[in-house]
């Protein structure tokens, strides 16, 4: 990716968006050797975690293009720009969607009759509001669109496509012998000549933005969940933490080999 980074447009918790020289509708995400937990009250810095970030998400992303689905993703993210992507510029959605293929995370403690590790079929889709202060509340269709973040037939197709991403990522997974327990996405509207407006996934789909167990065992995760579960975060523990990362870049590799 020969590309040169511009101005800094903005700086979220584990990455940072750049102008791109020359090229007004492409933008340039670097990812941060960050990692947060709770809307940012637990933080650390892992050596090589933005590398591994940027390893997976281009390697998820070129998947699911190849399958179909729109991205904003165009390149880079395994070559000399270490942790760099190379994206169309999106007017992003404040919404995270939640595709729930196995009952764990928030839906288990919002539904403790339904017992934990279950599927769910079909498939449960949630929106949660992007707002930290308030720590992401799930947010109904109905106040979506009375709100304006989102019309009707969007809400419709985010739904849609957050489905078709979760089913090819389950697939893939499965190959492996690795269950998708629930995957968390964004969506923006690119701003490009006569794509103004399509939605696409945007953001990133990295380990932190999934539950996958092997063998379908909750004990045996490799995401964000081992962060968050943490005890002590000193170095040891966040050698494991790494270690995992590193395993699921590895993993997602073969993804865009199929």
């Amino acid at each position: 990716m020969q590309q040169s980074k511009g101005a800094q447009i903005v700086r979220g918790k584990t990455k940072v968006l750049y102008e791109c020289i020359g090229e007004p509708e492409r933008l340039i995400v670097e990812q941060m050797d960050a990692i947060t937990a709770g809307d940012g009250a637990r933080r650390d810095v892992i050596s090589g975690k933005g590398r591994l970030a940027a390893l997976t998400t281009s390697r998820v992303f070129r998947f699911l293009n190849r399958r179909g689905l729109p991205t904003h993703y165009l390149g880079g993210g395994e070559d000399v720009d270490e942790n760099a992507m190379l994206v169309r510029r999106c007017a992003m959605i404040p919404l995270e969607v939640v595709v729930r293929g196995i009952v764990a995370g928030s839906y288990a403690k919002r539904y403790p009759d339904v017992q934990r590790g279950s599927r769910l079929d079909p498939h449960v889709v949630e929106f949660f509001l992007k707002d930290d202060e308030h720590h992401d509340p799930m947010i109904a269709v109905e106040e979506i669109v009375a709100r304006g973040i989102a019309r009707p037939e969007e809400v419709e197709r985010m739904s849609e496509l957050a489905r078709a991403t979760f089913d090819a990522l389950e697939e893939a997974w499965r190959e492996r012998s690795v269950t998708l327990v629930d995957l968390k996405v964004e969506f923006g509207r690119l701003t490009e000549g006569g794509r103004n407006g399509e939605l696409v996934l945007a953001d990133v789909v990295d380990n932190d933005s999934w539950r996958i167990w092997p063998q379908g065992r909750e004990q045996a995760m490799l995401d964000k969940q081992i962060y968050r579960n943490l005890e002590r975060r000193d170095a040891k523990a966040l050698a494991r933490v790494k270690r995992a990362y590193e395993e699921v870049a590895e993993a997602v590799a073969g993804f865009d080999a199929r």
